[in-house]
């Protein structure tokens, strides 16, 4: 079996930056709008955790807290546009 080379061009992985951990956020509240906005698309999905930077129990509260905004109509659901 071939060993992957890096290509010679291929910029290395930026590492985002966990927005929760700089803001000092334990919990995750569906009521903060505002906040979860910000994990949340153009087109209205939830981002993933290569892009928010977050950790996993950190996206599932996220992800959690965005679909029980969804149910109190505080938030647009995917693909509403």
């Amino acid at each position: 079996m071939a060993t992957r080379r890096p290509r010679p061009n291929a910029a290395p992985a930026k590492r985002r930056t966990n927005q929760l951990r700089a803001l000092g956020i334990t919990t995750v509240d569906y009521k903060d709008v505002q906040l979860l906005r910000t994990f949340i698309s153009d087109k209205g999905k939830i981002r993933s955790r290569s892009v928010t930077g977050l950790t996993v129990q950190q996206q599932r509260m996220v992800a959690t807290a965005i679909k029980n905004a969804r149910e109190m109509a505080l938030l647009p659901s995917a693909g509403s546009r």
